[in-house]
């Protein structure tokens, strides 16, 4: 088992504690092929991560109601950098949060109803979505999401916001989407292949702020941050950290950025990964 330390002149030294960011789409899980649950040789090697002092986060576009329980509720991850950069936690303490000003988030309500565009509210740790939205439930039921937790009674005056999302029948959203990504103080991206999803937060947060704000709050310098990811939300991350290792699956304009290429997901590569550059 690997302990944390090496030997130099027959004396062990401690590692260093470094710092490990892991996205879930893609990386440590893969959706487009029903795989929901990570990998029993990823889980392994993420606790030997941990258990030789080293931190691990969840780096995701995702909010805290869409974790599946393995990611909250098994010894895998000290923390989560959540909604691209906008909400950060360390355990139940948030370090840090980024809201939509809100009456910015009214009127793109108000711009989706009337376009015919279903929107999902992400907060700290709700979501809110009409009864209504059928097509927006259903995804997230199709990718195991648990629906009964999201919030469908509120007030959206009283809803805390840092990302919002949007479902379409129209690619583009009736020119919705376009409009949206186009919006002064506000960020996005739209789905690359059938443009059907978007999703929307602030424009001065992306993975790579919220890990800096991670990293600041250890005390654990850049030098030693590691991320793994494959997504095109992936690529401030990896223009962070110190160590970028894209996975093998991932988009070409990722791969440019990376430091290594690891097997792709289908093949556990974050246990590769691991095992080879850190631990």
């Amino acid at each position: 088992m690997n302990t944390g330390q090496s030997v130099y002149g027959g004396m062990p030294v401690k590692q260093e504690r470094k710092a490990v960011f892991f996205d879930i789409d893609g990386t440590l899980i893969n959706i487009m092929e029903g795989q929901t649950q990570i990998a029993p040789a990823v889980k392994e090697a993420i606790r030997a991560l941990r258990a030789a002092g080293h931190c691990t986060f969840i780096a995701s576009g995702r909010p805290y109601a869409y974790l599946d329980p393995e990611l909250v509720q098994q010894d895998l991850f000290d923390g989560y950098v959540l909604m691209n950069g906008a909400v950060v936690l360390l355990g139940d303490k948030t370090i840090y949060k980024k809201m939509l000003p809100q009456a910015t988030v009214e009127e793109i309500a108000r711009l989706a109803e009337a376009h015919g565009v279903e929107y999902i509210l992400e907060g700290p740790h709700s979501v809110y979505l009409k009864p209504e939205y059928k097509l927006t439930e259903a995804f997230y039921r199709s990718i195991d999401v648990d629906v009964t937790q999201f919030v469908r009674d509120y007030d959206l005056e009283k809803v805390p916001v840092a990302k919002m999302e949007f479902a379409s029948e129209d690619p583009g959203g009736h020119g919705l989407f376009a409009k949206l990504l186009s919006w002064p103080g506000l960020a996005g991206l739209m789905d690359p292949y059938h443009k059907k999803n978007m999703e929307l937060y602030a424009a001065d947060v992306t993975k790579g702020s919220g890990i800096l704000h991670a990293l600041s709050y250890l005390g654990i310098p850049v030098s030693r941050s590691f991320a793994f990811g494959d997504g095109l939300n992936d690529i401030e991350m990896m223009q962070t950290v110190g160590t970028s290792l894209v996975m093998d699956n991932a988009r070409p304009q990722l791969k440019a950025l990376a430091d290594h290429i690891v097997p792709s997901v289908d093949e556990d590569g974050v246990a590769a990964g691991i095992a080879e550059y850190l631990l």
